[in-house]
């Protein structure tokens, strides 16, 4: 996706890890996934011999340090990406971070979306 972005000349979220390194025009920023918490937690109880199986998604999310948001790459968009946009993001992930903001996922299917079978 990032790719045909730059073939195209438009502008692109990465996602999973930081891709403005492909396509530096292009990238405005990326969601990157750090499975470390998760990885952390699961060690921690295993080896006191208390693990059990629970949801684990809680520990890929910002507020557990297991997403965040790559550097806003503010040239890519013709005028740049304007600084109070900057500022509020930062300021949502400060809340994100200290719990003040919870972002909750929606897994349901969206309305009007097509299912692919076979």
């Amino acid at each position: 996706m990032i790719e045909a972005a730059k073939q195209k000349n438009i502008v692109a979220f990465g996602n999973m890890s930081d891709q403005k390194s492909i396509a530096p025009r292009n990238v405005v920023s990326s969601a990157v996934w750090n499975m470390n918490p998760t990885v952390q937690y699961v060690l921690r109880q295993v080896r006191a011999g208390s693990y059990t199986g629970v949801d684990l998604k809680d520990f890929s999310m910002m507020a557990q340090g297991g997403a965040s948001l790559a550097p806003i790459n503010r040239s890519v968009i013709k005028g740049g990406v304007p600084a109070r946009l900057v500022t509020k993001v930062k300021g949502l992930q400060a809340k994100i971070k200290s719990g003040n903001l919870r972002v909750d996922i929606n897994e349901a299917q969206p309305p009007g979306s097509v299912t692919v079978k076979g």
